[in-house]
């Protein structure tokens, strides 16, 4: 990663998150979960536990049945690496309402801080533009993160914003790790009466 790199991580989420109003958010497994529930956990926070490669199809499926509500993915690189195939699926369906962030640290947090293919280049939003995004960019410096967290609350989607941040260590801020409790809790706060019928 280059050193010029600046960003980090859970100023960046925080960021994005301190804009959210009633946007649903579906994070990826390990530390975008930490950084979501470090920014301040939320009813309409939907994290993944052991679900590796699969936030953004999550994502893509509450935007489509929710498509009066802004969703967004926050994941991290080598989780959006291990199912690029969802990126081709939402450029498909093309679904206004879909945004995704994409926490870049070129490495995988989870399993012993190994580089990902985008510390070789690979270009997530790159990609992401060619599966037929709306908008897709890559933020490298502070200053493009406000127009970058505008795009991610406010541009017809489907958008993609890689967030090239710091490989620096943060502390574990663990959300519940009770599935049928957050399932229950998030429905509960999307739907509120309806959640029951």
């Amino acid at each position: 990663m280059s050193e010029q790199v600046k960003l980090m991580r859970r100023d960046v989420v925080a960021k994005i998150l301190s804009q959210r109003g009633d946007t649903l958010v579906v994070t990826g497994l390990g530390s975008p979960t930490y950084d979501c529930a470090a920014a301040g956990d939320h009813p309409l926070n939907f994290y993944l536990w052991g679900a590796m490669g699969s936030a953004t199809t999550v994502g893509l499926g509450l935007a489509l049945a929710q498509p009066q509500r802004r969703v967004l993915v926050i994941t991290g690189d080598g989780e959006l690496l291990m199912g690029l195939g969802a990126l081709a699926t939402v450029g498909a369906k093309k679904p206004a309402n879909l945004a995704i962030a994409v926490i870049d640290n070129e490495r995988y947090g989870e399993t012993g801080g190994q580089r990902t293919h985008t510390s070789a280049g690979v270009d997530l939003a790159g990609i992401a533009r060619a599966a037929g995004f709306a908008q897709t960019v890559t933020v490298r410096k502070r200053a493009e993160l406000g127009p970058a967290t505008a795009m991610l609350h406010k541009a017809e989607g489907p958008v993609l914003a890689v967030l090239k941040v710091s490989t620096a260590k943060d502390p574990l801020v663990l959300p519940s790790w009770d599935g049928p409790l957050q399932k229950s809790r998030f429905r509960e706060a999307l739907l509120g009466g309806q959640a029951a019928a």
